[in-house]
């Protein structure tokens, strides 16, 4: 009887999208865009790997003598277009020790609601990905209005793993986890898991505190249920704690996603 090899399929890659908070990688935080690197590298062995980063603001300030944000938006807007630059060559640069070259692309959320332009962004990133390159998905700071002043790429990062059907979507930040009340308040605890369709009742979620971000807890949890009613299974947590939940560690908050097929159309 002659045997009869069995091929098995081509796996998929799981898909990822990572978003990195602007407190994380900016400022006295600027040296965690190196471990930051080092993680999504190790992370490329098993995975696609979409990278959306705050922070441009952020970066551009210290350029234009400032220590916080502005309050008028041409400042900010040109903090955006001074920073954006600058932080691309720090994430290329630390990049360049894996041998992985990163492709930059600007999108605001508004985007998403255009059906031309989300098409077009998801055949772009879907090609990137096909390339090897690593995607770095920016806002669109220098010309949108609204988004600059809400959620420090929250939502928009809940809108790219949408589109682009991830499996998981980690959302990085100075904070570890969510709490039942902001961190540092008495008989605050870590919720380390939320079931589809829990409204945290009892929950007071805090704002951001950073001089420089305006994403808090609620804008963090309102991505993550975004991401979820998609079918995303979502991580909260921390930059500095990554690689460990990586490993398996128990870090942080899952939110747990609604079961459904995911098809990677757009």
């Amino acid at each position: 009887m002659t045997d009869v090899a069995h091929v098995d399929e081509v796996a998929v890659p799981e898909r990822i999208v990572v978003k990195v908070g602007s407190s994380s990688i900016s400022g006295d935080n600027r040296g965690q865009i190196e471990t930051l690197v080092d993680d999504i590298a190790a992370l490329r062995a098993r995975a696609d790997v979409i990278l959306v980063s705050s922070g441009s603001i952020a970066t551009g300030l210290p350029f234009l003598g400032l220590e916080q944000r502005p309050a008028d938006l041409p400042t900010v807007q040109a903090a955006a277009a001074i920073g954006q630059n600058v932080l691309m060559n720090r994430y290329q640069r630390s990049l360049n020790r894996f041998e992985i070259v990163a492709a930059q692309v600007l999108l605001s959320a508004s985007d998403m609601s255009v059906d031309q332009h989300r098409v077009n962004a998801f055949n772009a990133l879907e090609r990137l990905l096909e390339l090897g390159m690593l995607p770095i998905v920016n806002e669109n700071d220098t010309v949108a209005t609204h988004e600059i002043n809400f959620g420090d790429n929250d939502q928009l990062a809940a809108l790219v793993a949408r589109l682009v059907h991830a499996d998981r979507l980690v959302l990085l930040s100075d904070v570890d986890a969510l709490y039942t009340a902001p961190p540092g308040t008495p008989g605050a605890e870590r919720i380390a898991h939320v079931a589809h369709g829990d409204a945290l009742d009892g929950v007071t979620l805090g704002v951001s505190q950073s001089l420089v971000g305006t994403g808090g807890a609620g804008t963090k949890v309102d991505a993550a249920r975004l991401a979820a009613d998609a079918g995303v299974e979502v991580l909260l947590t921390a930059t500095r704690l990554f690689a460990g939940a990586l490993a398996g560690e128990d870090h942080g908050t899952v939110f747990a996603p609604r079961a459904q097929a995911a098809i990677r159309t757009a």
